[in-house]
């Protein structure tokens, strides 16, 4: 790969990371940082298509099933595959089943694309990354192995420590801000040997922590918000993606839009 690598059609796969939240536009629609990829990749190929399969909520089972079937029969230049993290979240894992959805995804995708991209996923530092991190790091061991054995592209997000700033968070401590899906796109540009726009990984300004008063009433905000319809959708078994399409289910031309 180079600087004058060219790719004429991209295919994302994944959950809502990939689909773009928090990354919300005036419309209430989602961007993310797969749609600043293609909306860049676009800007060098006047031909290029973009199809985005991700619905938010879908379990790595779930991707493996319905949407890296339909990713590998539109033989796309480029591949992106973000799943396992939502398994991994959950009080109870089966981390041999999340291998086998990966491998079973992987070995679909990796010979019916010019470039596969996998990721280590950006967690947000606080008490409850540290809960997860050895289910996270599993899962990123197993990624490591797939993107070794089948040629795929791995971009590690996890080691970078400015992902984990919370100012790179939304309010939910779910889902990336727009600058932290900026920086998530800038790290696939590059990986993908094309020209650097900036430093992805490079920190951001020194910030005075909030006082004690502010923390707690942000933690109390969050609780209310985001963590009870959390919980109360795992115990009934229910996810925000239930009956919710992808964005992009047909690889199409993509053209630029305004806002971008």
């Amino acid at each position: 790969m180079g600087m004058n690598a060219s790719y004429t059609s991209f295919v994302a796969v994944g959950d809502s990371f990939t689909e773009g939240m928090s990354d919300l536009l005036p419309d209430g629609s989602y961007r993310g940082w797969a749609d600043l990829l293609a909306a860049r990749l676009a800007a060098r190929e006047p031909d290029f298509r973009y199809a985005n399969l991700a619905v938010r909520g879908k379990l790595i089972g779930q991707i493996a099933e319905d949407q890296a079937p339909a990713a590998a029969a539109m033989r796309a230049d480029v591949v992106t595959l973000v799943g396992g993290l939502n398994d991994a979240l959950r009080p109870r894992v089966d981390m041999g089943r999340v291998r086998g959805h990966l491998e079973a995804a992987v070995e679909l995708l990796a010979p019916s694309c010019g470039r596969l991209v996998l990721m280590r996923s950006p967690g947000r530092q606080g008490p409850v990354m540290e809960r997860f991190r050895p289910r996270m790091e599993e899962l990123f061991g197993i990624l490591e192995e797939l993107a070794a054995r089948h040629g795929a592209l791995l971009v590690d997000l996890y080691g970078a420590p400015v992902l984990g700033d919370p100012r790179l968070w939304d309010a939910d401590r779910l889902h990336l801000t727009a600058e932290g899906h900026r920086r998530v796109a800038e790290a696939v540009w590059q990986a993908l040997g094309l020209p650097a726009e900036d430093d992805w990984a490079a920190s951001l300004p020194p910030a005075s922590a909030p006082g004690w008063g502010v923390r707690r009433t942000e933690d109390l905000r969050f609780a209310q918000r985001h963590l009870l319809p959390w919980i109360g959708r795992r115990l009934t078994g229910r996810s925000s993606g239930d009956g919710r399409p992808p964005k992009r289910p047909e690889l199409l031309p993509y053209a630029t839009p305004p806002l971008l």
